[in-house]
């Protein structure tokens, strides 16, 4: 389903708009006004922009919103430490908004954000992946100018959440060039006093309904929450409940079992969920547009049932980097994109890997039928002395985690949580910080969404014994060897990441027979390129194990590898390392660029066979 009646955007400028696109599909409205394009910009090393009146000053320089200053896009380009940056802006709040609060939201910013609007303090978020958004309605009115200041604050080392950015001056191995600032979309759009805000959407596919918690803001009395439920034929089912009682009235949508129709991969369908708020009057006082996938995810013994069946998970890892965007696409088209190419190699899915994709990447994984897991961006989380400069876990992680599910909640694409990715745990006489912020990202996660699995922490030191999910990552070259390693499942002792080369270090709680699945291995180190272009002593790029000698070699590996974890009829998926380059790392499937690098189609061909795991599974259970 295209976008349910996409918003048309004030023009803020007369110039071309980057991102023109509404950020937030699983929530729109008709009205708002797009703030990317070009704002005044300042670099401020030493961190000392306040004292030195930034708030209140013009910037001396241009940067191109939303593309961080790192990036080519941006107009700066700058891959140097940005310890904090300023951005300043004025814009007019139309005078069709007259009655209704301005709301200015920013989808991300990078890393400690503080904002001011005409002089006034409106808000502070901490955290780089997740959006926030500030009420104008006491500061600015339609028809009045405002002028927004951001400061962002963004430490290259420390125990904040980063993902892959790397910590270093310059990029290395699996780690990427640093993202500073504002890299989503900012954007105003007006509310009534009492609005709506961002709805839960909850399939139950047993019954054949959604169940739609619909939070409000302000006072209610005498309100009253509508939703309808659409297709292609109209309105399927509509249902209303008083707003007087609840903070987030709740709305049952029970489809009638001739218009009840499941999300799958095979055919991802959409229902579009209209949400009216009217006040005592029956006046409509606010609307909003979503979409709905009517599907379930089920845990059965070592299997992970979509829709009640087996649905061999075929993921491939997504950095979701590009080179003249680093962590913003240049388009809406490339995120479209990214879903096609890796379709199109014969994956069905991806772990969405160290950061919180954009949410319109989420909406094209609903259209197209793409199964992902939601992942938060800490890779390497570490306490004591095997830290070093990784990112060290805070109260923080659990917050800014909790932002992204609650964000991305009601989208049918993701199958699966994992808040954490190969941290590395301390063996002490007494609990540590990572037990407790492990266990505390799993039991926030399970108490915020009770319909999905959730995997503690992917690769490495599994903390929490009761983890929905069981996983390793192993990037064993060898196929006969990698066979070897993952021989275990069968009997319920699968390969389970080893102790660290440090003896006081240990990693994971035991294995309990929950599903498992490989879910990092591959990273084939091949570049066509660069093997024409150096001798093997002056590569200059990065990859895993020892490169293919051409590209048969690689075709011979990658189906060795993949067939392994097909045949493994305890497996209930896979995750393959990854779907394109990205800078020196090279060992995607596509190059950096989205060029084509290898023969696509027998990488799809190696993994079209049936799965071991859906073939038992189509068998009828006792």
């Amino acid at each position: 389903m295209p976008d349910a009646h996409p918003p048309t955007a004030v023009s803020s400028s007369p110039a071309a708009i980057p991102r023109p696109e509404y950020p937030r599909p699983s929530f729109v409205r008709q009205d708002w006004l797009n703030l990317n394009g070009t704002w005044q910009f300042a670099r401020d090393p030493g961190d000392s922009g306040l004292e030195r009146g930034l708030v209140t000053s013009e910037l001396p320089e241009r940067i191109l919103v939303p593309f961080c200053p790192e990036s080519e896009l941006s107009g700066i380009g700058d891959t140097d430490f940005h310890h904090a940056v300023w951005y300043r802006r004025t814009v007019r709040v139309p005078d069709a908004w007259a009655g209704r609060r301005p709301l200015l939201h920013f989808g991300a910013v990078d890393h400690d954000a503080t904002v001011w609007v005409n002089g006034h303090e409106v808000a502070r978020h901490s955290g780089g992946f997740t959006p926030f958004t500030a009420d104008l309605g006491d500061v600015v009115r339609a028809g009045e100018e405002a002028v927004v200041v951001v400061r962002a604050r963004d430490s290259a080392r420390g125990p904040q959440a980063r993902g892959k950015q790397s910590t270093e001056y310059a990029n290395h191995s699996c780690v990427y060039t640093r993202t500073t600032g504002i890299w989503q979309t900012v954007w105003l759009e007006p509310v009534a006093p009492t609005h709506l805000r961002r709805p839960r959407i909850t399939p139950d596919l047993a019954a054949g309904s959604f169940h739609v918690e619909v939070p409000l803001a302000g006072r209610r009395i005498g309100h009253r929450v509508r939703g309808e439920l659409r297709d292609a034929q109209g309105v399927v089912v509509e249902s209303s409940v008083s707003a007087d009682f609840d903070l987030a009235p709740r709305l049952v949508l029970p489809l009638p079992s001739d218009r009840r129709r499941t999300w799958s991969p095979e055919d991802p369908h959409l229902y579009e969920l209209v949400l009216e708020l009217t006040d005592p009057n029956g006046t409509v006082i606010d609307r909003t547009v979503s979409t709905a996938g009517l599907r379930s995810v089920t845990l059965d013994g070592k299997r992970i049932l979509v829709n009640g069946a087996p649905v061999f998970q075929r993921l491939v890892l997504d950095q979701g980097w590009y080179p003249d965007g680093l962590m913003t696409a240049p388009d809406d088209a490339s995120l479209i994109r990214d879903i096609e190419l890796s379709l199109a190699a014969g994956f069905n899915g991806a772990r969405l890997h160290q950061k919180v994709f954009e949410e319109r990447f989420l909406h094209h994984a609903d259209r197209l039928g793409y199964l992902v897991w939601g992942e938060f961006g800490d890779w390497g989380a570490a306490t004591g002395p095997v830290s070093g400069d990784n990112q060290q876990p805070t109260a923080g992680f659990v917050a800014q985690w909790l932002e992204a599910v609650e964000r991305d909640y009601s989208h049918p694409s993701i199958v699966g949580w994992c808040p954490l990715n190969e941290t590395r745990q301390e063996l002490t006489d007494r609990q540590s910080v990572l037990d407790d912020v492990t266990r505390a990202m799993f039991l926030a996660t399970k108490a915020a969404d009770t319909s999905r699995p959730v995997l503690d922490a992917s690769g490495y030191a599994h903390r929490v014994l009761d983890t929905d999910v069981y996983d390793s990552h192993c990037y064993e070259q060898d196929p006969e060897a990698f066979r070897r390693l993952m021989a275990g499942l069968d009997k319920n002792t699968p390969f389970v990441n080893p102790q660290d080369e440090t003896p006081q270090s240990t990693w994971s709680l035991p294995y309990r027979g929950q599903p498992y699945f490989c879910s990092e291995f591959g990273g084939i180190w091949w570049n066509p390129d660069e093997a024409r272009a150096v001798g093997e002593d002056r590569l200059l790029s990065w990859g895993y194990g020892q490169r293919p000698r051409d590209e048969e070699e690689f075709h011979q590996r990658f189906a060795g590898l993949t067939g392994v974890l097909l045949d493994d009829s305890g497996m209930f998926g896979y995750c393959y390392t990854q779907l394109t380059d990205v800078f020196q790392e090279q060992n995607g499937i596509y190059r950096f660029d989205r060029t084509s690098k290898l023969d696509v189609e027998r990488v799809r061909a190696a993994q079209q066979r049936p799965a071991a795991f859906e073939a038992d599974g189509a068998q009828e259970r006792p």
